[in-house]
């Protein structure tokens, strides 16, 4: 399973429903992506102490995912479709879908434009 950024926020946040639903899971996949996303959202926060700190208690839990030659060739593919259908989405969210077709993972996130991209399998909580 491959995290977007609502999905590790709301991990940090001890959301219990994303717990359930990743009860399933021995080590969730982070896109190096999500991992700028939530860094980027921490430098912002009133509560940025807090959030690092989960952060850096966290991070050996997943295996972070990086783009490569691949992951280019699918974003390359997912987007051409996006925009044939008429359905773009953001940049990063692309790439994070990429990585999900990369590594035959299902992205869990509370973004519905995940759904646009039939490639992937798309879970939300």
């Amino acid at each position: 399973m491959i995290l977007d950024t609502n999905a590790l926020s709301a991990l940090a946040d001890g959301d219990e429903g994303l717990a359930e639903k990743m009860e399933s899971v021995s080590v969730p996949s982070l896109p190096s992506i999500v991992l700028g996303e939530f860094r980027y959202g921490i430098l912002g926060s009133k509560y940025n102490g807090r959030y690092e700190a989960w952060l850096q208690n966290s991070l050996n839990a997943f295996a972070v995912v990086s783009v490569d030659g691949e992951t280019a060739r699918h974003y390359a593919s997912i987007r051409f479709g996006l925009k044939s259908r008429g359905t773009p989405i953001s940049e990063n969210d692309i790439w994070i879908a990429a990585l999900a077709l990369q590594y035959r993972l299902p992205v869990l996130s509370r973004d519905q434009h995940f759904s646009f991209i039939p490639e992937i399998r798309h879970l939300t909580w």
